[in-house]
């Protein structure tokens, strides 16, 4: 979905709820595409390109994060609205500039990646953005215009890479194949 000016809907610092938004985007319909869901055992992911970075070329450290892929003409393209590589980005380049790949950064920094059908993600997240309040109740950072997603929250259920959830939790270099499993029947 845009916002009536062509731009896809964005509310900095709300990854996943851009993402839920992003999975009916009228530019994506139609491909195959999935949610990914960034975070570790630590909640410390390392993630390059980003344009919350302090420095430029310096990874962000985020307790998760949440990107969509999309597949059309052949190859996946990364959609992640917070990158300073802009989207759609094949994918290969997205992972090479974004986390080291194939190597990735190294422990406590290392990425998992929760790989879940977009339709699915839609269906399944529910965020009352209580993450992103204060222990007085005021928001961290200004929350988007539209309204909360489904009730309650489940969102750190999807941040737990340890956890038996939705979807399938890789490494870095088992992303690709990740993806392209859910091309098959």
């Amino acid at each position: 979905m845009t916002d009536g000016t062509g731009r896809h809907r964005y509310c900095a610092y709300y990854c996943e709820e851009n993402v839920w938004q992003l999975c009916d985007d009228a530019a994506v319909v139609g491909s195959a595409r999935a949610a990914i869901v960034i975070s570790n055992p630590w909640r410390k992911v390392g993630i390059r390109c980003q344009r919350a970075a302090p420095t430029p070329g310096e990874p962000v450290v985020w307790d998760y994060h949440v990107i969509l892929a999309a597949h059309a003409r052949g190859r996946w393209s990364v959609w992640d609205l917070d990158s300073t590589l802009g989207a759609p980005v094949p994918l290969s380049t997205y992972l090479r500039a974004s986390f080291d790949y194939p190597e990735g950064f190294g422990e406590p920094l290392a990425a998992r990646f929760r790989v879940v059908e977009a339709q699915r993600y839609r269906t399944m997240l529910c965020t009352d953005r209580r993450h992103m309040r204060n222990a007085d109740g005021a928001y961290l950072a200004p929350p988007p215009a539209w309204p909360t997603i489904g009730e309650g929250s489940n969102l750190m259920q999807w941040v737990d890479m340890e956890a038996s959830f939705e979807g399938d939790v890789v490494e870095l270099a088992a992303l690709p194949a990740a993806l392209d499993r859910l091309l098959s029947p």
